[in-house]
């Protein structure tokens, strides 16, 4: 028996991803510069300037799970009433 997928639209951002303000949270408090992080993370210079200083609005999640991963934190998915994805610091 075939299963149907139904995928829903849970969001509706106006300006940016609120992940993209985790995400310079987590670079200032790094001390790493742009292209420290490129090198250890894979991603693109051009990439990190379209989320902090350009007109990216919702960067993919393999890209913000590399970089994330590269300043040391991790993204944790949990059930929440709310659907929120939390982001946690590592230790």
């Amino acid at each position: 028996m075939a299963r149907t997928i139904h995928g829903y639209k849970t969001y509706n951002f106006k300006d940016k991803d609120p992940i993209i303000d985790q995400l310079r949270t987590l670079v200032e408090d790094s001390g790493k510069n742009w292209k420290d992080i490129a090198d250890e993370s894979g991603i693109c210079k051009s990439t990190l300037y379209g989320w902090f200083q350009g007109n990216t609005l919702r960067p993919k999640f393999c890209t913000i799970m590399a970089v994330t991963r590269a300043l040391g934190g991790d993204i944790r998915i949990v059930k929440h009433p709310s659907n929120v994805v939390r982001m946690k610091k590592s230790a």
